[in-house]
């Protein structure tokens, strides 16, 4: 089958300010990709571009295997958004707002009160039908969005930060959720800035900077890809400036920062990473408390790729 997404060189420039810079995009059926990177990178502008709410300088897009045009209406009743910011109508009840938006799609009202129902029971607001959303928790708010963007059973799903500012109950509700829509039949285009989210969920991933794909592969093929090390975690007193210089200087040392009672080291891979800091903390004399190592995560890589420094 074709890809459900087949983005080809696409080209969009904001007068002087290039924001697409010949993205391409392919993700297959049944996914669940990841769209990450940093404010300003292009994601918005590329799914802006992708569901035709954008024209474009040059490029094509391709959406179920068929060219997407601004008149493909046919192709756009198969997709669902849920937007970043809660775009629901605070005159309406959970229901009537989840009914509003499935109307857009489907004409029956049989069909859509039957539809209505199943998106309500799916996202647990089943039981908050009838209250208006300014009674709504912000998770609970969260969740109507997803209702309202998921009604009318779309195949492919564009998620832009679903879960920002919920607690981490109604967080673990809307993942397990994403993944039950997956395994339904629905492709899932997800956007995040937790990084542990989509490491959690997500298949493949793309990083994007400056409005192209800087990386792109399975989580665990992106940190093989930047060859990352393990990061090592000790307990100790204030070090001094002259132990840290010391700890520095070991090949295998590529960062070392004391904060918080912790020193905090990013090690290139290596066999004797951690028998080599133990060794100039013996020989200092400290004596370091809970010693632990983690291996690199998807935050690391995205780091790595796209710069610590602050964007605008």
């Amino acid at each position: 089958m074709p890809d459900i997404v087949n983005v080809r060189g696409l080209v969009k420039r904001y007068g002087a300010t290039l924001a697409l810079d010949h993205f391409v995009l392919r993700i297959a059926r049944g996914e669940i990709f990841g769209l990450l990177g940093p404010n300003g990178c292009g994601k918005t502008t590329a799914i802006n571009c992708m569901l035709q709410l954008l024209t474009y300088d040059r490029g094509s897009i391709e959406l179920f295997g068929e060219p997407m045009t601004p008149t493909r209406y046919d192709l756009k009743a198969r997709i669902g958004v849920v937007p970043q910011q809660v775009a629901v109508l605070d005159e309406l009840t959970v229901r009537e707002n989840v009914d509003a938006f499935c109307a857009l799609y489907v004409a029956d009202a049989r069909t859509r009160r039957r539809l209505v129902d199943e998106a309500l029971d799916f996202v647990g607001l089943t039981d908050h039908a009838k209250k208006r959303p300014r009674k709504l928790s912000g998770g609970l708010l969260r969740r109507l969005n997803i209702a309202c963007g998921i009604a009318h059973r779309p195949e492919l799903l564009f998620l832009d930060e679903p879960t920002v500012a919920v607690d981490p109950q109604s967080r673990n509700a809307i993942l397990d959720g994403i993944r039950r829509l997956r395994d339904e039949g629905a492709t899932v285009v997800y956007t995040s800035h937790y990084m542990e989210e989509v490491e959690r969920i997500c298949g493949r991933v793309m990083i994007m900077d400056a409005g192209r794909s800087v990386a792109e592969g399975t989580p665990d093929e992106l940190k093989r890809l930047i060859d990352l090390g393990e990061r090592i975690v000790v307990e100790l007193d204030a070090p001094g400036e002259a132990l840290l210089e010391r700890v520095r200087g070991l090949r295998c040392v590529t960062r070392a920062v004391y904060a918080d009672g912790e020193l905090r080291l990013d090690c290139a891979p290596s066999a004797h990473a951690l028998l080599d800091v133990f060794g100039v903390l013996e020989e200092a004399g400290a004596v370091p408390g809970r010693v632990w190592s983690e291996p690199p995560t998807l935050n690391d890589v995205f780091l790595e790729l796209c710069g610590r420094e602050l964007r605008d």
